[in-house]
């Protein structure tokens, strides 16, 4: 499951972002305000948000609306030292899913987690994108041209996503490094290039040559689409 985790607190965020990756085997975005929490869910596919209540430059009931309001359909869980039954309600019709209350433990929040990833919240029609005549399938994390099926590899699928998601604009090294690997991933910029080298093979074979593009000593960006 792929995890964004809005929480300011240095060290609460550390530690929960590490056990989520450890025990839970998730891959985990951590962001520290708000704003930063609203970028990375609307230019990013993620299964499930943990949003803190209280962040900089953007609460987490406002952040939930605003996402809410802009169609995200994936689970929203509320991260609060708040425990009143009029603010659990307020984050619930905000638009949250679930609500934890500070201080907690990992593995409640393990099985909360679980327990929402039971649920289907992912619109169906979001599962497949039209690149003009290529499909690009996410529950399978293909892509279709007429006859040929190609199945890509699930870093290829993400940075593939990635650039979908931001068409038209020329995505850095480190941004696309942190997005699909994580910011605190050991990865070299060499990683990044055979990765998009391979994807770049394997959009070929589909016939899209000209799709993926480099710019030199910047990143990568998706034209034509």
């Amino acid at each position: 499951m792929n995890i964004l985790l809005a929480e300011d607190d240095l060290q609460l965020g550390e530690l929960t972002s590490f056990m989520l990756k450890k025990k839970g085997g998730y891959k985990v975005d951590w962001v520290k305000e708000g704003e930063d929490a609203y970028v990375y869910a609307t230019t990013s596919y993620y299964d499930l948000i943990i949003l803190d209540w209280m962040m900089p430059h953007g609460d987490g009931i406002s952040i939930c609306q605003k996402l809410r309001s802009d169609g995200y359909t994936g689970a929203i869980l509320m991260l609060t030292a708040k425990d009143t039954v009029k603010d659990r309600i307020n984050g619930l019709d905000a638009g949250a899913d679930d609500y934890l209350i500070k201080p907690f433990e990992i593995d409640e929040l393990l099985a909360r987690l679980r327990a929402l990833s039971r649920r289907n919240f992912a619109p169906l029609i979001e599962d497949k994108i039209w690149i003009q005549d290529l499909l690009m399938n996410r529950t399978n994390q293909t892509i279709v041209k007429g006859k040929k099926n190609i199945q890509l590899s699930p870093r290829e699928f993400q940075l593939l996503d990635l650039l979908v998601q931001n068409k038209g604009q020329v995505l850095t090294r480190d941004i696309i490094l942190e997005r699909v690997w994580g910011f605190d991933a050991e990865v070299s910029m060499k990683t990044i290039d055979a990765t998009v080298k391979l994807l770049r093979k394997k959009l070929e074979m589909v016939d899209q040559y000209d799709l993926l593009k480099s710019i030199r000593g910047v990143g990568y960006t998706l034209e034509n689409c």
